[in-house]
């Protein structure tokens, strides 16, 4: 039997399988195969074995998912709805069972079966509903939320193609549909009964009721219909299950008959094609005005839905609206979901009869806003005239906010116009657009950054004076990733190398990771831990062998930078420092080199052309690297194509060095590099983001900082961008550059970077060319470290030692405790109770 301290069916090291249990799951799959599937044994293919398995498995998700809901709704807890237009789940099946604890015994019942476990998986398409850490970030609270017995929903999108499926055609990206629907979704759940309307166009009406109030009515010109798929999200020991809502849009009438019969086929399903774009793609390019349109579309689409959903569901429970802050918290993850403001000011008035300034009230006590960037670009805004012509009620809506909002301005600050112009939802000096980071942030009671240092710079820089307005309203919750994913199903071996360690308490309470310091420096434990260390690195090295016919050697070190491609994130620093390197072990061949692997993986936006020009020139050095014999293979590099939640999973693992490069300022928080540190990589970063939170807990000794902060990069873009006074102090920069912009890599087309080349001698607004010299020294300084097997082992080990606090259980439970005013339940890591002084939480 189980250790009964730990709840649930988590099997003990150890433990013989449960026959009873087993001989069950077997039954289970038969069945399913045969009832749900249509298919006996010998007629399966994978895809069949695949799907039985995973609705066996969701049978019993199922009963812990319908207890639970009637559980918190019997109690009447109060319930968060967490809104995000992306959610990167990745493969649930694997997840799942590893959360249930019955991962050993279907991988026994498969094997029993004659199928293997780890080949059914690979059947599960990545759901790749999300772009990169805010999607995964969804994701991680999602389950997060569920292991702490917090009652959540999510709501999203139900993409029917998720983001593109990259594919590297002669060194450039290519996108093509991601067709994660192929064949079908086994863990939702269709809802045809919940349908709800969501208008767009029309004009608004000013008329006065019977009472002598006036009233706006909104009469629109066309309406979608939105349809809930849910899909449950289990919680740590399956104690617990939350569900992940998505909608999808089909018009009302998705065929008109009388147009049909007239012989325009194609114009009588117009209607369903229109709706059903809005759900087709995530992030429709959005350089068109239709893009745009679209764009603000879906943001709509969903809020709308949403809201919708989560007000009828409180009048099911509570009968009335007054009171919904006490029973509702609603998150707004980034910009995007920031309608959902002027939305539930509409459903409160319009709908629900609310006198205007209750209805504030309860719209300001409801909604948090998470701010995840700094860029300008990416706080959204939207011209005036196609909010006007797409969404009237809420423009109008939005001007009234606007009127109470800057008279509380102008009392603050008397005749000041800057002032003013600088916090109105409306921006005036570029063609007047709606700011919708400001709505949002006006809408919310609290308004958190995801690192600490981030939050300093929103009251600092792009919420200066909304901060000084609403003093009070900033919070900071450092983002965190969840341990049952990143470190227990991603890295098994190392899981059960902890256990062992650590004890079986460190699989509920990851603060007892501390207890590996211990053994840090012990030989016999550093060899174990390099044993892990290897064998996923053989892992990766023939996976980037299969996939680029690329040999690299394990015993290398592997230098991985795995994150969206853009400029910010600095993937050209590390490719240039690349090519140094490279004309650096050509110069002198005969040194002893520490060999070195560069990995790099992310996709660029479609219309991101220079981002897509970095992937060519990455793609372009690793041609010329991997193929020249005086090299000897003593550096190669490697692009990883369509990264996504699974390859994540083999990469991470294997890493001996975090690349954690960003421009210092720029980066909100990141998580990739704590899952890289979680799994034993040192981190080379600048001081920016969470790698500020991470420094400060595994030891400045066990991380490589390098480089400007963020307000010497302030200082330096006001001085100007040009770059040419550090590439003349730096010879091997100077050289890089040059090799690059005359073509050394693209001897087919010499001319095809001179625009990189150009904007690094003077045009460096992200300080590649400023900080190349600072981050070449810091690599060549882990050159030195790793050579010294003991004390690199040592500090991988502290690295993983000291990453409690980075749980998104934490980050959740203070979410709970600060903004929600929800109480948790689940399990109690004793991280979340180390005090903020030390965890490093404010500054």
């Amino acid at each position: 039997m189980p250790d009964q301290s730990f709840p649930g069916n988590f099997p003990v090291l150890g433990q013989p399988v449960d026959e009873l249990a087993l001989a069950e799951i077997k039954g289970a799959i038969l069945a399913k195969l045969r009832l749900a599937i249509g298919k006996d044994a010998g007629m399966a293919t994978r895809h069949d074995w695949y799907k039985a398995a995973a609705l066996a498995l969701r049978d019993r998700i199922v009963h812990h998912w319908l207890t639970a809901e009637k559980q918190s709704y019997d109690a009447g807890r109060k319930r968060v709805y967490y809104l995000s237009l992306e959610f990167l789940i990745g493969r649930l099946f694997t997840d799942a069972l590893n959360n249930m604890g019955l991962l050993p015994l279907f991988e026994t019942a498969l094997g029993d079966l004659g199928v293997a476990l780890s080949d059914l998986r690979k059947c599960e398409p990545d759901a790749a509903l999300g772009n990169g850490g805010l999607g995964r970030l969804a994701a991680c609270f999602m389950e997060s939320m569920a292991t702490l017995a917090i009652p959540a929903i999510g709501y999203g999108i139900r993409y029917d193609f998720g983001l593109f499926r990259q594919i590297i055609a002669q060194g450039w990206q290519q996108e093509y549909p991601d067709e994660w629907l192929g064949f079908g979704n086994p863990w939702e759940f269709q809802r045809p009964e919940v349908v709800y309307h969501v208008h767009f166009g029309g004009n608004i009406e000013r008329i006065t009721d019977a009472n002598g109030r006036e009233r706006v009515v909104w009469h629109p010109a066309e309406t979608v219909q939105a349809v809930a798929y849910d899909t449950p999200i289990v919680g740590w020991r399956g104690q617990h299950v939350n569900a992940l809502r998505l909608w999808s849009a089909r018009a009302p009438d998705p065929l008109r008959l009388d147009v049909f019969n007239t012989g325009d086929y194609l114009g009588a399903s117009a209607e369903q094609a229109r709706a059903e774009a809005i759900c087709k793609f995530l992030y429709p390019n959005d350089e068109s005005p239709a893009g745009r349109e679209l764009r603000l579309r879906q943001e709509y689409f969903f809020v709308s839905a949403s809201l919708q959903d989560l007000v009828q569901r409180h009048l099911a429970s509570d009968g009335q609206l007054r009171g919904l802050p006490s029973k509702v918290a609603v998150q707004l993850n980034d910009t995007h979901p920031s309608l959902a403001v002027t939305e539930l000011m509409r459903i409160l008035v319009d709908l629900h009869n609310f006198r205007w300034e209750e209805a504030w009230k309860i719209t300001v006590a409801t909604l948090s806003y998470t701010n995840h960037t700094l860029l300008p670009e990416a706080l959204e805004t939207w011209p005036v005239e196609l909010f006007e012509r797409l969404l009237p009620r809420h423009l109008d809506i939005i001007y009234r906010i606007n009127v109470a909002h800057l008279a509380l301005a102008d009392a603050r600050c008397p005749d000041d116009v800057d002032f003013r112009a600088s916090v109105s939802l409306i921006d005036e000096k570029s063609g007047r657009r709606v700011r919708m980071g400001q709505l949002a942030f006006v809408g919310s009671h609290r308004v958190n950054g995801v690192s600490a240092m981030h939050s300093d710079l929103m009251k600092e820089t792009v919420f200066h004076d909304l901060h000084y307005l609403y003093p009070d309203r900033i919070t900071n919750k450092t983002n965190g990733i969840t341990f049952r994913r990143w470190l227990m199903l991603a890295n098994p071996r190392l899981t059960e190398l902890l256990r062992e360690a650590c004890g079986e308490a460190v699989l509920d309470d990851p603060s007892q990771l501390s207890r590996l310091e211990s053994r840090a420096s012990d030989n016999a434990f550093q060899q174990q831990f390099r044993s892990v260390k290897h064998h996923n690195k053989i892992a990766l090295a023939r996976l980037i062998g299969e996939r680029l016919n690329v040999r690299v050697d394990p015993a290398a070190l592997f230098d991985v930078q795995i994150k969206r491609i853009h400029e910010y994130k600095r993937q050209l620093l590390n490719i240039i420092e690349t090519v140094a390197l490279y004309q650096a072990i050509r110069d002198e061949p005969q040194r002893d080199w520490v060999p070195r692997v560069k990995i790099f993986a992310g996709k660029a936006a479609a219309s991101y052309r220079y981002a897509k020009l970095i992937i060519k020139l990455i793609n372009d050095v690793a041609e010329v690297v991997n193929n020249d014999p005086v090299v000897a293979g003593r550096l190669k590099v490697a692009f990883l194509a369509d990264y996504n939640v699974s390859l994540a999973e083999v990469i991470i693992p294997a890493a001996d060095l975090s690349e954690q490069i960003s421009t210092a300022g720029m980066e909100a928080s990141g998580t990739g590099n704590m899952k890289l540190a979680l799994n034993g990589a040192l981190t080379i970063g600048t001081l920016d983001g969470a790698n500020i939170e991470i420094r400060d807990h595994v030891g400045a000794e066990n991380i490589a900082i390098f480089g400007m902060e963020a307000m010497d990069v302030v200082v330096r873009r006001k001085q100007g961008l040009d770059a040419t006074d550090v590439i003349r102090r730096s010879p091997r920069l100077s050289r890089a550059i040059n090799a690059i912009g005359s073509g050394e890599f693209s001897p087919d087309d010499p001319g095809r970077f001179e625009s990189i080349a150009h904007a690094l001698r003077y045009l460096d607004h992200y300080m590649v060319s400023a900080d190349f010299d600072s981050y070449y020294e810091a690599q060549r300084g882990i050159d030195a470290r790793w050579q010294v097997v003991p004390a690199w082992t040592r500090a991988s080990i502290l690295n993983v030692a000291r990453m409690a606090w980075f749980s998104s259980d934490r980050t959740i439970r203070e979410y709970a405790e600060d903004i929600w005013d929800v109480p948790v339940r689940g399990t109690s890591p004793a991280a979340a109770q180390e005090p903020a002084a030390q965890r490093g939480a404010t500054r």
